[in-house]
């Protein structure tokens, strides 16, 4: 049911614009492994649903075929006395079945798409003969596609050159949800987690329902972080390894390069992933970085130094990836998530967290900054020498102004001290200098609880909080 549905506003929208439009409607649905595609789809046309079958995982074509066909029976199609012999015949019996139903719009959900395209099997073939021949021309059905394999989905069919080029009529992009959706969420579970928590749970899981679903409110945020990740029989003691698996052919490959990543927060180069990897340049790799970015794991941004801008650099985004390799990957005997809090390796591994939460949540820093109709640029900076620095997150807005941003991680409200004032100070003092600036300079401190008031704090132009962190950005 579409009460049943968090958050996802923009998202429900537009599917509800979809399924008014009076005309055919090719739909593909695509984003991380977990992140909610197919429960987004399944609860918003629960009522419509005329109907729904899944691709199976690393299954051959006769295996596919069959499956497809019961699922047609399961929803009603009068059972043949052979299962069909191809793609083509299967998608014959789909439009049997859809021409049956009495429903006003027929909506068709085709889920783990994917995994139905195996090698040599005709399914794109067939699938494109369903829509161009058939389905595009009525004005009641509703086709939407689903997949994890997020790389597939885009050269198949959002970049596809061949029958199906520009047949999509819409594509939806689900990301995880924000600090905002996940409140919600924990809210809706009678949860009473405090916003810190809440923080420290995205930290881990990153805002991904599947991993939400899986905590017990009577247990607190530590005891359900053992529970599933450090307890020898967890629920996601094995995700990792499963999670790769599942997206990916050579998986060993795609792990290599995301632990890579995990080593430098701030990001690599491809030269810099070559030379911790021992993979070879050419087509594999870009493949590999090109999939990662597609799926949800890394993205790319510009890095400068000084005023030359670097070239892309590449950036691990996936929480569960970044705490597995921090804590779970390490062949040690894992402690106890409620041992390790307080503890230096808690504090250090969530002051690098935190950086990447506050730029994962850059819409609701702009709406805080009250620019969030201001065209800007975001980029990373750095400066080499003996008095080199480096700024995580640069904002330049196009009202002549660049926002400077810090985070700091800190179970109270940070105290700016004098070292760590130079140390700022010198920060502006290089960026002013080796940009040659010409735009004025505002300092912006992204803390958990905001500042301590005391004679340095006045260095800093703009605090940001985690309850700001928590507020809805505005579209």
């Amino acid at each position: 049911m579409k009460e049943n549905i968090i958050g996802r506003s923009e998202e429900k929208r537009l599917l509800d614009k979809i399924y008014r439009s009076g005309k055919a409607e090719f739909v593909a649905v695509y984003g991380r492994r977990r992140v909610g595609k197919t429960f987004l789809v399944r609860e918003f046309f629960e009522s419509e649903m005329v109907f729904l079958t899944a691709g199976l995982a690393h299954e051959n074509s006769a295996r596919q075929i069959k499956s497809f066909y019961e699922d047609l029976v399961e929803y009603g199609l009068p059972r043949q006395e052979k299962v069909p012999a191809d793609w083509i015949e299967v998608f014959s019996l789909l439009r049997t079945l859809i021409k049956s139903s009495t429903k006003q719009r027929k909506v068709i959900m085709l889920d783990e798409l994917p995994w139905m395209d195996t090698p040599r099997s005709g399914f794109m073939a067939a699938l494109e003969h369903f829509w161009n021949s058939w389905a595009s021309a009525r004005r009641d059905v509703v086709l939407i596609v689903c997949g994890s394999a997020t790389s597939w989905i885009m050269d198949k069919l959002i970049n596809n050159h061949g029958g199906l080029h520009n047949r999509l009529t819409h594509s939806i992009y689900l990301l995880p949800f924000t600090l905002a959706e996940s409140e919600l969420f924990l809210d809706s579970k009678g949860f009473r987690w405090s916003r810190y928590d809440i923080a420290v749970c995205y930290m881990i899981m990153g805002g991904i329902p599947y991993y939400l679903e899986m905590l017990d409110r009577q247990m607190n945020l530590s005891q359900n972080i053992d529970n599933l990740l450090f307890r020898p029989n967890g629920a996601l003691v094995h995700e990792f390894g499963n999670l790769y698996a599942a997206l990916f052919r050579n998986s060993s490959n795609y792990i290599k390069v995301v632990e890579a990543l995990s080593s430098c927060r701030s990001g690599l180069t491809r030269n810099e992933i070559i030379s911790h990897t021992g993979l070879k340049t050419g087509t594999g790799l870009t493949t590999i970085l090109r999939n990662l970015e597609t799926c949800g794991f890394i993205q790319t941004h510009q890095q400068y130094e000084g005023m030359k801008r670097e070239g892309v650099v590449y950036q691990l985004i996936d929480f569960f990836t970044l705490f597995h390799f921090h804590f779970m990957g390490k062949k040690r005997d894992l402690s106890k998530w409620t041992s390790i809090q307080g503890k230096a390796e808690f504090h250090a591994w969530a002051g690098l967290t935190f950086e990447l939460l506050a730029l994962c949540h850059l819409r609701e820093i702009k709406q805080k900054l009250g620019i969030s109709s201001v065209d800007t640029r975001s980029y990373a900076w750095r400066c080499k020498g003996e008095n080199g620095s480096q700024i995580d997150l640069v904002i330049d807005r196009a009202d002549n102004t660049v926002n400077l941003c810090e985070m700091k991680f800190s179970i109270n409200t940070f105290s700016i001290d004098r070292q760590y004032e130079m140390t700022l100070r010198n920060k502006l003092e290089q960026f002013a200098k080796r940009t040659n600036r010409r735009k004025s300079l505002q300092l912006t401190l992204v803390t958990t609880y905001g500042l301590a008031d005391n004679k340095y704090r006045n260095i800093v132009d703009n605090e940001i909080t985690l309850d700001d962190l928590f507020d809805k950005a505005k579209s």
